[in-house]
């Protein structure tokens, strides 16, 4: 069996231009937060300790924990609120169709009884307020006009719910059931975010105008507004209060309360709110920065002692409230689905390299977790990927291929270089680190260095490709199921035969670290270990048969009327007739007795056929004239497609119920570890039957498309859900 012993977490998706929202645990120091269809809940004490709901069907928005911790809603694109269990198999208590576009924002009462969303209502209604448990209506939500990007309910009775949205409108309802009371037009631009402060005194509105407006609690009357002289440069995306309204420092207690905002002037900035409602800047947070616009600040959190940024980019940033001066802890991780994943040693450390289509490489270190992102000059997105201690090779979507030398973790930039084609899979040749191979569509390609050494076109479309570790040899699959292997001498490629054995479009080939092995998958779920040396010495080449004898009253009852009995009946009712006589050389018997034979007895003239039912060979068998024969059949390459057993080293690996993504060898070349679109990772040991498997379900939600072990117990896994998984192996 296989146990989960680490989760390095995706980070929130950002929009640029758009605020996120992240919301806190009342009970713990866990913050939840979304990415794709997911729902992701992590503790900022241990970032590792991560949970994550894939139950939604869209893609998610936005999500909060009840008052009393114990359940969670989330809201997706659809307009659906799914209300489901923190703890346990986190059961769905109500899932209600709330808009009928896109949910934004939404709050709980303090109460935990009733919840309010606001959205996209395309046209229709932007705001419901409803019970959790029942999805009544608890009031009329009229005013807006456009998009509402924010809502909330007051935390203290008597209950007030503030929204606000594109159309520049504050708007104020009492209840319940809640009606509309009045609305502000202080802003001139969207309105962002609102939030109430923990003791319902007062609320804060903040906008892409650049301010933030503070409002009393309970009447929904302006108070004051943030410092416009020490405010934002750029739009504010959201905000959040102290708890309590109290700030949590001891030292500075004669403030009563204090708010965190976030802007896309990349900064994120601490106000003291004064007893006359204006703010008054305290600190600006020191954001790490990489002087893109990537360091653009969306989301905030004051949760407890900390203070939780959120960048453009996907950083997530720790602070001390009780010491902000102090540098921040930094979180990140993948936004987008990975699709590349190597294991390497650096520096005497085992490191964890993962790619995704946006163009993102993340180092991870075991044990640690984040390692920080490998950047590039020109960050182009990524679709094949392989790496060494000391190099990257990296292709994206054009007929470039970068050869990247790593320096202290950093890329130097080079010259790409044009392969002609868009490539479809790059490989290190190890034991030649001067040497590089390149498959795409129609043709391969060897690099020595950063030049093209020699290339080829193929006559059939390649699918995926593999180099063995000394370079003298390749294996590239067909989009017909076909293993080509090519035999690589003085930088040239030479075709020496083909393999067919799946039935389905070949995705990956992977040697065994020892090259004694290969392993390829389709399609068609399938995988299937080869034995490297058989296949080499067992070729199918024309070979006669040795002598069998048939005796004819035997086989008279399986004769049919044109006097023909199946290969297959004759193999039954004559033992001797194996496998291993059919696979004997030309040289026994001597050619001296074939010709005796020869002369001696008619030869009976057989001949091999394809089933049009059944995708099987037959040979069929003239008994009509004779009553004792001798068979002396040539089997060409054409007439025997099917591999002996000695070539497949372990086959029937059928246990996928969809497409294999990935595969990946231990370093003890005992394991082959496959992952597939069925959200599964099956683990085979080359040495046992396949039935004998490890089978992790739902490794990773919507797919598997990275595997690597990082040494003979433990693999590390990576899929659709932009999370990496390192799994740790218990055998019995």
């Amino acid at each position: 069996m296989a146990e989960l012993s680490e989760t390095y977490a995706c980070v929130p998706s950002t929009e640029r231009g758009r605020g996120i929202l992240i919301s806190g645990d009342p009970k713990s120091d866990s913050i939840i937060y979304c990415n794709g269809r997911a729902v992701i809940i992590r503790r900022l004490g241990a970032p590792m300790d991560v949970s994550i709901y894939g139950e939604h069907a869209h893609q998610t928005t936005v999500a909060r924990f009840s008052p009393n911790g114990e359940w969670i809603a989330s809201a997706d694109v659809s307009g659906m609120i799914r209300i489901w269990g923190r703890h346990g198999d986190r059961a769905l208590k109500c899932e209600f169709r709330v808009l009928s576009g896109r949910i934004d924002d939404l709050q709980w009462s303090p109460d935990g009884q009733r919840i309010v969303a606001s959205g996209d209502g395309k046209g229709k209604s932007f705001v419901r307020a409803f019970m959790w448990d029942s999805g009544t209506n608890i009031g009329e939500f009229d005013g807006h006009s456009k998009r509402v990007l924010s809502c909330d309910f007051k935390p203290t009775r008597p209950f007030r719910i503030v929204t606000c949205g594109e159309d520049f409108i504050l708007n104020f309802y009492e209840g319940p059931p809640f009606k509309f009371k009045h609305s502000h037009r202080d802003h001139s631009n969207f309105i962002n975010c609102v939030r109430y402060s923990p003791d319902g005194s007062k609320f804060i509105s903040v906008s892409s105008d650049k301010k933030g407006i503070i409002f009393d609690g309970k009447s929904g009357g302006k108070i004051g507004e943030l410092s416009a002289q020490e405010g934002h440069k750029g739009s504010i995306y959201a905000v959040s209060w102290s708890p309590n309204s109290k700030n949590v420092n001891p030292l500075m207690l004669a403030f009563p309360c204090m708010v965190l905002t976030v802007s896309a002037d990349k900064t994120a900035k601490v106000w003291d709110i004064m007893d006359d409602g204006n703010g008054k800047l305290k600190c600006t947070l020191a954001c790490p920065s990489s002087g893109g616009v990537d360091d653009m600040q969306v989301g905030c959190l004051w949760h407890g002692d900390h203070l939780v940024t959120v960048s453009l980019g996907g950083m997530i940033c720790i602070f001390s409230a009780s010491d902000p001066e102090k540098p921040p802890t930094s979180l990140s991780g993948h936004m987008k689905s990975i699709n590349g994943l190597s294991c390497l040693l650096q520096s005497g450390q085992r490191t964890i390299l993962s790619t995704s289509y946006d163009g993102a490489i993340v180092r991870w270190v075991p044990g640690i977790g984040y390692g920080g992102k490998i950047h590039r000059k020109v960050n182009t997105q990524i679709k094949c990927f392989s790496a060494t201690e000391g190099e990257l090779l990296i292709s994206g979507f054009d007929n470039k291929v970068h050869r990247l030398p790593l320096n202290e973790g950093q890329c130097e930039q080079t010259e790409p270089i044009d392969v002609g084609f868009q490539p479809n899979n790059l490989r290190f040749i190890l034991k030649c680190p001067d040497l590089a191979f390149v498959s795409t569509d129609s043709g391969l390609v060897l690099l020595r260095g950063t030049a093209v050494a020699s290339t080829v076109k193929l006559g059939y479309a390649a699918t995926a490709s593999a180099v063995s570790p000394d370079g003298s040899e390749a294996i590239v699959g067909s989009q017909d199921g076909k293993l080509h292997i090519y035999a690589i001498e003085r930088d040239m490629f030479k075709e020496e035969t083909v393999l067919e054995k799946h039935r389905g479009a070949i995705t990956f080939i992977q040697y065994s670290p020892d090259a004694s092995m290969f392993a390829s998958s389709d399609a068609n779920r399938e995988a299937v270990v080869w034995d490297r040396a058989s296949r080499e010495a067992e070729r199918y080449t024309c070979v006669p048969l040795p002598l069998m004898w048939l005796e004819m009253p035997k086989m008279s009852s399986m004769a049919s009327s044109q006097g023909q009995v199946p290969w297959e009946s004759l193999r039954g009712r004559a033992p001797w007739m194996s496998d291993e006589s059919l696979r004997m050389s030309n040289e026994s018997p001597s050619q001296k007795l074939w010709k005796a034979l020869l002369r001696k007895w008619e030869i009976v003239e057989a001949y091999v056929w394809k089933s049009s039912k059944v995708k099987k060979k037959v040979i069929m068998v003239d008994l009509s004239k004779v009553v004792q024969i001798e068979l002396c059949i040539l089997l060409s390459t054409d007439d025997c497609a099917e591999p002996s057993s000695e070539q497949v080293k372990l086959k029937n690996m059928l246990y996928h119920s969809a497409r294999i993504n990935c595969l990946a060898w231990s370093p003890d070349n005992r394991l082959v570890a496959t992952g597939s679109l069925d959200t599964c990772v099956i683990v085979y040991d080359v040495d046992k039957p396949a039935s004998s498997r490890i089978t992790i379900k739902g490794a990773h939600m919507g797919g598997v498309y990275g595997l690597a072990f990082s040494d003979e117990n433990s693999f590390v896994s990576a899929g659709e859900d932009a999370c990496v998984r390192v799994w740790r192996l218990l055998h019995k």
